[in-house]
């Protein structure tokens, strides 16, 4: 009989486990949930969308000449001959919806969500094929203070995941419609210069897009781009004003940033406020956050002219940033050494959840070896339930406040 082929996982996929030890899967779920409870402070809905979309919702909010949607986009036709994507990212698909839903009657509305997303790319540190984002939208606001609330609502998130120490908010304005207009014109004067500076990928895109020079990583394009005019010189009044309404709003909620200037979003539609929150600990892909104000897509996916803002942050690179050691997956672990006190042990596990503690019950093989056993599991309360000279004993060990909170509930079912 022929031997059956072990598979093996798809490249640029991951598998997690809870409790082991990078503690991977523990911290994905931190990020997760930390995300929930932060959203709620700030009155953000949440929002599901489906997991794959007609491929023209994606050309349409991310550009047919884009590299996602010409290189990376997993599309295939279904059995009634339409063509189908796999979500590349949420915002496209939250847009749909608000068209398409009747969203419209909440505005303005506070979305959030969070879901695995597909890119067909190299896979590398912080970076996957299927990865994970959470997401947060403001649909249907124009005023400059949805833009401080977003901004307000991702450093809370990061301070309450204890990984805001190195990481800088960077922040510039596209200016409105007009002033990108003429700062795109004066790029394309300026680029047109130096051609024979700009590599392949540069060229290209000055025909394409030409905001997007100012990201090249070649050397030579960054000489020229060094050079290149600014946005400030192109902005018209009422653009500076809301630049500053919004860099005055941050001040004023006590969320630090600095100003790149050649901070830019590449497609049309993008206006006024573009950021990023970026760090040095995770090599190139150093950006963990990032987002700005999109006032032109959801008239060019074909509804009504909306203002929208918004960010997204990949969960991975998030995880990655916590402390392998700084996320218990369990609150107590009880190791059963006495089977006498099974009952006892049992009871006290619907005692600690019902606390809000989450618990975890060592009872199977010898009971010498059992406390051994459970103190391999992260916990931050270790518990043994024996009996000394005839009488039950309790025992937890462990810092912080858990320990304490662990005895209190369990010592009076002794």
């Amino acid at each position: 009989m022929a031997k059956i082929q072990t598979p093996r996982p798809v490249r640029g996929t991951q598998d997690m486990l809870g409790g082991t030890p990078d503690n991977m899967a523990d911290r994905f779920s931190h990020v997760v949930s930390t995300f929930d409870r932060v959203r709620k402070l700030y009155g953000f809905r949440r929002a599901e969308v489906p997991v794959f979309e007609a491929t023209a919702v994606f050309a349409r909010s991310l550009g047919e000449s884009t590299d996602v949607v010409s290189k990376e986009m997993y599309s295939f036709e279904d059995r009634g001959g339409d063509s189908l994507t796999l979500r590349p990212e949420f915002t496209a698909g939250l847009a749909r919806a608000y068209i398409t839903e009747g969203w419209q009657q909440y505005a303005p509305v506070r979305l959030a969500t969070h879901g695995p997303l597909f890119r067909y790319e190299r896979p590398q540190k912080g970076r996957y094929r299927q990865f994970h984002q959470i997401d947060a939208e403001i649909i249907g606001a124009a005023e400059p203070l949805a833009d401080v609330e977003l901004l307000c609502f991702a450093d809370h998130l990061l301070r309450e995941l204890g990984v805001n120490e190195g990481v800088t908010l960077t922040l510039n304005t596209l200016g409105d419609a007009q002033s990108r207009d003429a700062w795109r014109d004066a790029l394309v004067a300026h680029f047109e210069g130096h051609r024979d500076q700009l590599s392949e990928d540069s060229l290209d895109r000055l025909g394409r897009n030409p905001l997007r020079i100012l990201d090249s990583k070649d050397a030579g394009d960054q000489a020229v781009v060094a050079n290149a005019p600014g946005i400030d010189a192109y902005l018209s009044d009422e653009a500076a004003a809301f630049f500053e309404k919004v860099t005055d709003g941050l001040k004023a909620a006590g969320v630090a940033w600095q100003r790149n200037d050649r901070l830019v979003r590449g497609l049309d539609y993008y206006r006024h406020t573009a950021f990023e929150f970026i760090t040095d600990r995770l090599g190139a892909q150093g950006t963990v956050l990032g987002g700005g104000r999109y006032d032109g897509l959801i008239e060019n996916m074909g509804g009504l002219a909306t203002p929208a803002v918004g960010w997204a942050a990949g969960i991975e690179r998030l995880a990655m940033l916590l402390d392998e050691t700084g996320v218990q997956p369990i609150d107590v672990v009880i190791a059963l050494e006495d089977d006498a006190l099974l009952s006892t042990a049992l009871s006290g596990l619907r005692a600690l959840r019902e606390q809000g503690l989450s618990a975890e019950l060592v009872a199977s093989g010898s009971p010498r070896k059992r406390y051994d056993k459970a103190a391999k599991i992260p916990a931050g309360a270790l518990v043994s339930l024996s009996v000394r000279d005839g009488a039950p004993h309790l025992g937890v060990r462990g810092e912080g406040v858990i320990p304490a909170q662990a005895e209190s509930v369990l010592k009076p079912l002794l």
